[in-house]
């Protein structure tokens, strides 16, 4: 392939940074993604070997609702300092997602902070979750306190240390 054919970064390659989380809560393959801008600003995504996004596996229903008194849907955020809006710790969960298979997986906030706002648009469409899990079908997007942005990341995986554990899984006997 010739320079001038290289295809440019994407926007997420171009202005976020990944961090992965792995086995969330002790479930194998569970991995998250982590985009972060650098205004701090962090969307929420499944990993690319996250058991929703292998086998061909379909999404019957998303949910929002954590229990009966929290949902995330109604969550509102207001004014610059974006007020109002749910404090998260790095284990709060943030949506369930129940496939077609009846699998049921939590989807964690994975860093502490104020949750701005929701993906509404996978409810209705949750193909988008499967085809373009890294844009148009996040999970949410998290404010971490400003004083805490740089530290929020440090529970997290690099892109080639979140390699190596794939590498690793790949090895075992049974992967995911």
């Amino acid at each position: 392939m010739e320079d001038s054919e290289k295809k440019a970064p994407s926007v997420i390659d171009r202005y976020f940074t990944r961090w992965y989380k792995t086995d969330l809560k002790g479930k194998a393959c569970e991995d998250h993604c982590i985009l972060q801008h650098s205004n701090r600003i962090c969307v929420i995504t499944l990993a690319e070997s996250h058991p929703i996004l292998q086998n061909g596996r379909k999404i019957k229903n998303i949910n929002y609702q954590i229990s009966d008194g929290c949902s995330r849907l109604k969550n509102k955020v207001s004014g610059k300092s974006k007020r109002g809006g749910q404090f998260l710790t790095e284990f709060a969960p943030l949506c369930r997602i129940t496939c077609t298979d009846d699998q049921e997986y939590t989807i964690f906030s994975c860093i502490r902070g104020r949750l701005l706002e929701v993906n509404e648009a996978i409810l209705n469409k949750p193909d988008l979750l499967l085809e373009k899990p890294s844009t148009e079908g996040y999970i949410a997007v998290i404010l971490p306190k400003f004083e805490e942005s740089k530290s929020v990341t440090e529970s997290l995986l690099t892109r080639e240390q979140y390699e190596e554990v794939l590498t690793k899984r790949n090895q075992q006997e049974e992967p995911c």
